[in-house]
């Protein structure tokens, strides 16, 4: 099989912000698609994985944009899997608008979960082999974001439109909610130029999360999602955003 899978996607208004830029979690939500298409032509897709009682799972995103594509360009992404690692299978993708310039690339980590315990399965004892490629200007795997003292806090409970297939929230919408902590008017002149996202455990519809965000810097917003669990205080996501 060819290693490299793509695919063109036309920006629409459900993809874009009141000012009509593509959101973050739309980026996601093309990263997710796409991957999900190439595993399918390797009868690894979601309905394949289910028969075996797995499911994939992403760890971590990191995003770099070099220009925001807005409503109604004309997109063409490309996907392709790094070489696997001992613990995740690593995505690449890189996004291009009608002139051939690029417009974002990520990096993703992928896992394999078992459906029924909910753990892990790591690479080389899952029994799923997928033939990675360095095509060359690869971002780094994405590394963790450090817990840092925040100044703002917000409690938000996982809601039925929150979740995806696997019964959890959705990779995508921890994007969403953390748009959803600066105002319009925060939004309107600033843009995100890059951001790291960390899933740290499945979050399951009903809990709710303590969002604790605050700005490093001018233009560095870092984000921690707590939940209670018993008398244990859990980490189950952290993000960092660079604004322009």
């Amino acid at each position: 099989m060819e290693p490299i899978f793509q695919k063109e996607f036309q920006v629409t208004d459900i993809c874009v912000d009141r000012f009509g830029r593509l959101k973050p979690s739309a980026m996601l939500i093309y990263a997710q698609e796409l991957a999900e298409g190439q595993c399918k032509e390797l009868s690894l897709g979601p309905e394949d994985l289910a028969r075996r009682r797995l499911f994939w799972a992403v760890t971590r995103h990191k995003v770099q944009i070099t220009q925001l594509p807005c409503i109604g360009q004309k997109l063409r992404i490309e996907t392709w899997p790094m070489p696997a690692t001992r613990v995740a299978y690593p995505r690449s993708m890189v996004a291009y608008d009608e002139q051939g310039n690029e417009c974002f690339r990520s990096v993703s980590l992928w896992v394999i979960m078992d459906l029924d315990t909910r753990n892990m399965i790591l690479p080389g004892k899952n029994g799923i082999s997928i033939p990675g490629t360095l095509r060359g200007g690869e971002l780094p795997s994405p590394t963790g974001c450090l817990m840092l003292p925040r100044g703002s806090s917000q409690v938000r409970t996982v809601r039925y439109t929150d979740l995806d297939r696997n019964g959890h929230m959705n990779n995508t919408r921890y994007l969403e909610w953390i748009d959803d902590l600066l105002p319009s008017a925060f939004h309107r002149g600033r843009t995100v130029k890059e951001f790291t996202v960390c899933y740290l455990s499945e979050v399951l519809e009903g809990q709710s999360l303590n969002l604790q965000w605050d700005f490093v810097d001018n233009d560095t917003l870092q984000v921690d999602a707590h939940r209670r669990s018993g008398d244990k205080d859990e980490r189950v996501f952290s993000a960092r955003l660079l604004f322009d």
